[in-house]
C-alpha cells in the first residue's frame, strides 16, 4: 500500500512548454466539468486544501502540476511523482475561442508530454452515458495514451443505479473499442477506491523507466 508522505503544488502552466521538466513519472487527471475532480485529488492526497474546489464548473483552466513524495509500505523507500489536474472538456459558460484554445492545449499537453504515465478519465457515475464521455476516450484510444476510468460520486446515488450506469457505460465503449480499460469506483466523501487507485500508480512507478525517478 502506498502511503503519501507530502503533496505540494508547484505550477499552473498555460501549455505543456511550459510544464516542469518531465524527469518523473506523471498522473493527469481529467474530466467534465463538475465532475468532483478536485475533491478526488485531494481525497487520494489525504489534503483538502491542495486543489481547490468550486461550485462553478470550468474553474481549472491550465496544467496544474503537483509534486507527490510517496512510499511503499514495503520498503518505505521515497518516490516523487507529479500529480496534474486538467482543465474539464466540458467547458461551462465559455466563449467559443476559448474553448478551442482549452482544447488544444490539452490535446498538446496529452500527446507531447513524453513522461506522461496515465490519464484517469473522471466519470460521474449518476449519469447514463454521455457522449462528451465516450468521445474523449476514444481521442485517447487513437493517440494511444494509457488511461484507467475513475467512476466518481458514487455515494450520491443508489448503488443500483450506479451499477446500471457503469454497465451501460462500457456497453456504449464496447460500440468502438476492442479493449475495455481497467476502472475504479470512488466516492470523495467516504474514501472510497483510494487504495485501489494508488496502488495501481505504485505499480505504475516501479514499472516506469529508471531514469525518470528522482529518490
Amino acid at each position: 500500500m502506498m502511503h503519501i508522505k507530502k503533496a505540494t503544488y508547484i505550477i499552473s502552466s498555460p501549455s505543456f512548454e511550459k510544464c516542469p521538466a518531465p524527469d518523473k513519472p506523471e498522473y493527469a487527471f481529467i474530466g467534465r466539468s463538475n465532475v468532483g475532480k478536485s475533491s478526488l485529488i485531494n481525497m487520494l492526497c489525504n489534503n483538502d486544501k491542495l486543489a481547490k474546489t468550486s461550485n462553478t464548473p470550468g474553474k481549472t483552466q491550465m496544467i496544474n502540476h503537483f509534486e507527490i513524495m510517496s512510499a511503499s509500505n514495503s520498503d518505505n523507500e521515497n518516490i516523487k511523482w507529479y500529480l496534474v489536474d486538467l482543465p474539464g472538456y466540458g467547458f461551462a459558460k465559455t466563449s467559443q475561442s476559448s474553448r478551442r484554445r482549452w482544447e488544444q492545449m490539452i490535446e498538446n499537453y496529452l500527446r507531447k508530454r513524453e513522461n506522461l504515465t496515465n490519464v484517469f478519465v473522471l466519470i460521474d457515475a449518476r449519469h447514463s452515458p454521455q457522449k462528451l464521455d465516450i468521445n474523449f476516450i476514444n481521442k485517447l484510444v487513437l493517440w494511444q495514451i494509457p488511461y484507467t476510468i475513475i467512476f466518481t460520486k458514487t455515494d450520491k446515488e443508489k448503488q443500483s443505479v450506479v451499477s446500471k450506469n457503469v454497465k451501460l457505460f462500457f456497453e456504449s465503449l464496447r460500440k468502438t473499442l476492442q479493449f475495455l480499460p481497467q476502472y475504479f469506483l470512488s466516492s470523495a466523501v467516504k474514501k472510497t477506491g483510494r487504495e485501489k487507485i494508488l496502488d495501481l500508480i505504485e505499480e505504475m512507478n516501479f514499472d516506469t523507466t529508471e531514469d525518470l525517478f528522482i529518490r
